[in-house]
């Protein structure tokens, strides 16, 4: 029976999500001494870009005018899976890590399969890329997920991270960490993030996520670029309950802090993406690699 509270859970994201692109654009603009655009252009745009009409190819199919339609209704129904701080998830059940991923990987699919209905040689160099990136992060995080359930006795998402608490910092403080440091990369390249991928560039040689999208316009890019706020919600919402495990019994506060953590994160990415430069894409994938390699080692530490 669904729980009328954790309806909050997909609407929050749902509000929000856009304003992470907003922090990590202002971050960036502060640091580099701009004033920047305001904090709500994200919403800004993707008005705009509903109220345009979309223009499609005369070599593309069905699959082109779904793709972003399926791939957007994929990340919500994600949404539904992620618990908001001491709220449980809309839907919860025994595996429902697995399920996640699986609708991630459904989202990317269909963003892969519309850049190559376009027949564009372009587009399919970066969707090249991004499966190729991709098959290296999925393991990653399907190891971190597993050494969450592991450490909160669950395979549930809302079980894990209520299971999760400050005390457990004690007990599995290196897993944790390692967990947190797999997260974060899995983040950073799944969103598109420096170091992984520029999403401001335009450099043909270098785009990977905005080359394949190049083709979309109107509703269909806005559908994109909502996807990809809520994206980014999704895989910020999986390192928060673990960075900061409070429960104050308090629903309100701990709602407030859950969301304080979640801006953090873009904070952070804002931070990283104003301090460093793009890897070299052959050095991209050493750093998923290393990703799986610091969750593997999670899961070696909690049997030790």
């Amino acid at each position: 029976m669904i729980n009328l509270e954790s309806i909050i859970s997909v609407l929050i994201p749902l509000v929000t999500a856009p304003l992470l692109l907003g922090i990590i654009n202002r971050v960036k603009a502060t640091i580099a001494g701009r004033e920047g655009q305001p904090i709500l252009q994200p919403y800004y745009d993707i008005w705009k870009l509903l109220r345009k009409s979309a223009v499609y190819s005369k070599t593309t199919s069905w699959i082109f005018r779904l793709g972003s339609l399926i791939s957007l209704a994929a990340i919500i129904l994600g949404l539904t899976l992620i618990p908001a701080g001491p709220i449980p998830a809309l839907i919860g059940f025994k595996g429902d890590i697995f399920l996640l991923v699986y609708l991630i990987g459904l989202a990317r699919f269909m963003t892969v399969i519309s850049a190559l209905d376009t027949g564009s040689s372009f587009e399919g160099m970066g969707s090249s890329r991004e499966v190729f990136f991709s098959a290296l992060s999925e393991p990653a995080i399907l190891l971190a997920l597993l050494a969450l359930a592991k450490i909160g006795d669950a395979y549930s998402l809302s079980a894990i991270f209520a299971n999760i608490s400050a005390e457990t910092w004690f007990y599995k403080g290196a897993s944790l960490a390692l967990i947190i440091g797999a997260l974060f990369v899995i983040l950073l390249s799944e969103n598109s993030r420096i170091p992984v991928d520029d999403p401001n560039t335009h450099l043909e040689l270098t785009m990977i996520h905005e080359v394949m999208v190049l083709d979309h316009s109107g509703p269909d890019f806005a559908a994109i670029t909502y996807g990809s706020a809520l994206k980014l919600w999704i895989n910020s919402a999986l390192i928060v309950p673990v960075l900061l495990p409070i429960h104050t019994n308090n629903l309100s506060t701990d709602i407030l802090l859950w969301i304080c953590g979640m801006f953090l994160i873009a904070m952070v990415i804002g931070l990283i993406e104003s301090s460093m430069a793009r890897l070299r894409l052959t050095v991209v994938p050493q750093f998923l690699v290393g990703a799986t390699v610091l969750a593997a080692t999670a899961i070696i530490l909690i049997y030790i």
